[in-house]
């Protein structure tokens, strides 16, 4: 297929997105909505250039409220018989809104959030979460695989769904290893032995080993995915499980770590820095 892409949103994930579309060989354009350079990716004055010279639109943005911004300065000039992807992470019933914004507008819509960050951005391993018409999926194919392995989950809201339920993972399962290592750490028990026994578990997770060096160095300014962003998908995961008569409560603590953690300044920190809400420098009794 041959095609013209804009990516809408130059941060961390849509910049290593847009970069590796560009050494893949796809034409690509960049528009940030606060203005910004980047280096190797040209980019468009405005949305109307933007949609102007590219028919396809490929957002990256940071919420509903920002999608629906865009969406709405492009108008039908910059939306009819253009395929918008959407990559940003928000609820099944935003992006079934926004479809129908779109289709209504005469453009052609699919859900496509990703599960990975910069660095399978950078290398082309993202596993992209497709919500929308197999037809267009099939037509979007060498795009979509330019960046990893697309899986089609179903109708729009079923990939929004999905990345909501693998980022609801990456949460809960990173606050439950901050809790056990902070607990093998104030016992005295050997954190190598510790993780060795892990690993030959049926508990291991790999997700374990990406973050132990972070919080055994208590390091996390090098951040993939901020602390702020997984706070953002948490609440829409609880309000999106609560519509749907799931029980959330586990959900609250967790929302009070990641809240603890911004308020101390770890918001565009690695998201491992939940480790410093959970084991705090002086421990208490309970």
């Amino acid at each position: 297929m041959n095609t013209t892409i804009g990516v809408i949103g130059l941060g961390l994930m849509g910049t290593a997105m847009a970069r590796h579309l560009t050494q893949s060989g796809w034409a690509v354009t960049g528009y940030n909505r606060h203005p910004r350079e980047i280096e190797d990716i040209p980019t468009a004055a405005n949305l109307a250039d933007l949609a102007e010279h590219n028919e396809t639109l490929w957002l990256m943005v940071s919420d509903y409220t920002a999608c629906r911004e865009v969406i709405d300065q492009l108008g039908e000039a910059g939306i009819r018989d253009h395929v918008v992807i959407n990559s940003s992470t928000i609820a099944p019933s935003e992006s079934a809104e926004i479809a129908q914004r779109i289709e209504t507008l005469g453009g052609d819509y699919l859900e496509a959030p990703v599960l990975g960050s910069i660095p399978q951005a950078q290398s082309g391993t993202l596993q992209l979460l497709l919500g929308g018409p197999e037809a267009l999926i099939e037509r979007l194919d060498p795009l979509l695989r330019s960046l990893g392995t697309p899986t089609h989950f179903g109708a729009v809201r079923s990939g929004a769904a999905a990345k909501l339920a693998f980022n609801q993972l990456i949460g809960s399962l990173t606050a439950a290893f901050a809790m056990s290592l902070g607990l093998v750490q104030r016992e005295g028990v050997d954190v190598d032995k510790f993780m060795a026994t892990l690993r030959e578990s049926a508990l291991y997770a790999p997700t374990f080993d990406k973050k132990l060096g972070n919080m055994l160095a208590h390091s996390f300014d090098k951040a993939n995915f901020p602390l702020k962003h997984l706070l953002k998908d948490i609440r829409l995961f609880t309000q999106s499980a609560c519509s749907q008569g799931i029980d959330t409560h586990l959900l609250i603590g967790l929302q009070h770590v990641l809240e603890d953690g911004i308020y101390a300044g770890h918001g565009n920190h690695d998201y491992s820095s939940l480790f410093e809400s959970i084991v705090r420098e002086q421990a208490t009794t309970h």
